[in-house]
Parts: C-alpha cells; structure tokens; sequence
C-alpha cells in the first residue's frame, strides 16, 4: 500500500497533465473562432462583408456575440471569447495593461453624431456636442440612450459628464439596454434624440425619421481596435484562429474592403481604414 499511493498520484498527475494538453490542443486545432465585438460592425453590415472573406481565405468559423463594448469586453477578461473588435480604447486599454488583451491593434475609425426629429425642438443644429446635450436638457426633449455600457454609451456619458448635466432619472432620458440599430429606431419612433455612430444611422437612414443635427467635434472620433484574448491566462480560447483574425483585419487587402465599404450604397465610406496608424 505505501507503494500504491505515490504510483497512483503520478499517475493522477500525468492524467491531468493529458487532459490539460488535450483541452489546449482541442482549443489550437479548432475551426470556430468566437468573436465578440460592439452592435456597430453588425448593424451597419461592415461584418456581412468582412466575415465571409475571412472564413473562406483562412478555413475558420467565425462566431460573431454583438453586444455593447463593455460586455465584449467583459467577455474577454473571463476568456468567454477569442479576439475582440471594439471601440472605447480608454477601457480597452485596462484589459492590454492587465494582460488579458494581446496583439492589440488599430483597426479604423469613424466618427459619432447626434441624431434627432427633423424639427429640432431643442435647436441643437449646428452646436457642438456639449452644447447640444446642455440644450436638450434644458429642453426636457426626449434622449433616447443606449444604456448598456456600450463604446457609444460611454461617449455619451463622457459628454454629459462635460456638459455638467445629470440626465440618470430624468423622464426625458430613456434607456434601451440595447444595441445601436434598435436604439435608432426607438429614437425615430419616440422623435427624440440620440448619439450614434455615423455607419449605423447611414446604414438605418432609410428606415429612420430622424436627421444628422450635431457631428464634426474633433472629440467624437469612433476609434476600433482588434485584440486577441490572451492564451497564457485562458488556456481553451482558439489562439490560432485569433491570430489569424487579427492579421486579416489589418492586411491591406481587408483595409481596402473597409475603406471602400458603404461608398456605392451611401455616396461615402463608413468606416476609415487606419492599420499601421498612430492615433
């Protein structure tokens, strides 16, 4: 017996030692590819474009969860997801310094807007973002937010922490909890007021009652990055497959895509390729 029990627990720890290898190798060699990225890359059809080329070029299976960048990211620090296409780079920026984020990298941009009815009853035309958010909320005009720890929504909270307006229980400030397109079409119903990125109002525009009335602040750059989930602290996330995406979405071949995207159908880009950028 003395000999029994050091044999068996070399033994236990060689078998855990094969099914940790087995659960790392399972994860390298898999085809599906789990990416978690913000409501916009989906609702303005940007991903329809990108994903199938990806998929036949490098023999992955993408698994596209849109959500609000902050469940994306969320996402990533518990290793839910492989890779990560985002846009609130201060709270991307936690998740590269604590090493749950690698291979980060720009990808594009574009840029925020505010939206409203075409009758403007807080006449905010022409005003910056925080003078328009003032004029709102002195108006009492219905602002329909995302709510949902989104990039957009942290944008927006940003600008009414500057305007110095607490909008949170306010009965003209209504929260959806949901993603871009269906936060644009409450907004169109309701004729309210919302800030959005501009590829998902171009890309709704038709099916919206609501117009462009605030855009051009050099603060409402909407900045995307790409980043893996790192495999040294998540052992089961598909490295392979997100490297892989990584070095799709930055190859000049995929910048051209996205620089092209939306110019046929809209008479302009919607997003603006900036791989190997500084900004």
């Amino acid at each position: 017996m003395r000999l029994f029990k050091p044999v068996a627990a070399i033994l236990f720890v060689f078998a855990l030692i094969g099914l940790f290898s087995g659960n790392v190798t399972h994860a390298q060699d898999s085809k599906d590819v789990i990416l978690a990225t913000t409501t916009s890359t989906v609702d303005s059809g940007l991903l329809d474009v990108l994903i199938p080329a990806f998929e036949k070029q490098s023999g992955y299976r993408v698994k596209t969860i849109a959500v609000g960048t902050g469940q994306a990211l969320a996402m990533g620090e518990k290793g839910e997801a492989d890779v990560l296409l985002v846009h609130a780079p201060e709270a991307e920026k936690k998740l590269v310094d604590a090493g749950v984020g690698t291979n980060y990298q720009l990808v594009m941009h574009n840029d925020f807007v505010i939206a409203g009815p075409p009758d403007d009853p807080a006449k905010i035309k022409g005003m910056s973002s925080m003078e328009a958010f003032k004029a709102i909320s002195a108006k009492q005009a219905i602002f329909i937010s995302r709510g949902d720890d989104s990039g957009t929504h942290k944008k927006e909270l940003s600008i009414w922490k500057k305007a110095e307006v607490t909008p949170a229980g306010q009965k003209w400030y209504q929260e959806t909890g949901q993603g871009m397109g269906a936060t644009l079409q409450m907004a169109s119903e309701k004729q309210g007021y919302t800030l959005t990125d501009r590829a998902t109002y171009l890309a709704q525009k038709s099916n919206l009652k609501l117009e462009i009335l605030s855009e051009g602040d050099k603060g409402l750059l909407n900045i995307y990055h790409v980043m893996q989930v790192n495999p040294e602290k998540f052992t089961k996330v598909n490295a392979k497959g997100a490297e892989a995406f990584v070095a799709f979405m930055i190859a000049p071949e995929t910048q051209k895509m996205i620089g092209e995207f939306g110019k046929e159908k809209f008479g302009q880009s919607l997003f603006f390729p900036d791989a190997g950028k500084q900004m």
